[in-house]
């Protein structure tokens, strides 16, 4: 008279998965969502130059991390990627094959100056930002009419 106690039933994977899919959708969807874009974003730094001597680099990262006169706010390198995303804010610039974008940094005038120079060149217009900086005195100075436009920018961001 002792009922025989049956085993406890084994659940398959599929009926595993069938109870918790929408978890697992959502989980999926969140990343999808909030995780794959951030990854597959491009951006101006995708470009910077590599493998640059030290002293270009120094010239390189004291341009790009130019925040104005009292060291606060915009930076250049915020003010070009906002300059390009307000003229391009309906597409995907940086991805488009026409789009060419190439930094580059020469020695300038006396022994610590440098020129750095981006090219920026899609299928509406072609720029090019050239900026002279003294890596002695951190001085930045705009040597063209865009780079000009961009320092201003920076130098009068509130």
């Amino acid at each position: 008279m002792v009922k025989d106690k049956e085993p406890p039933k084994k659940q398959s994977f599929k009926e595993f998965l069938k109870k918790r899919a929408p978890i697992y959708l959502g989980l999926i969807g969140l990343f999808v969502i909030f995780v794959v874009p951030e990854l597959t974003q491009s951006n101006l730094e995708k470009f910077y130059p590599e493998n640059l001597p030290q002293n270009e680099e120094q010239a390189f990262r004291t341009v790009m991390s130019y925040n104005g006169p009292n060291q606060k706010g915009l930076t250049v390198n915020d003010a070009l990627k906002q300059q390009i995303d307000d003229d391009y804010s309906d597409e995907k610039i940086y991805d488009k094959k026409d789009t060419k974008i190439s930094f580059s940094v020469m020695p300038s005038e006396g022994e610590n100056n440098f020129d750095v120079t981006l090219l920026f060149d899609t299928y509406r217009e072609s720029r090019e930002f050239v900026w002279n900086v003294n890596l002695e005195s951190n001085e930045i100075t705009a040597e063209s009419l865009d780079a000009k436009h961009i320092l201003d920018i920076v130098n009068y961001y509130d």
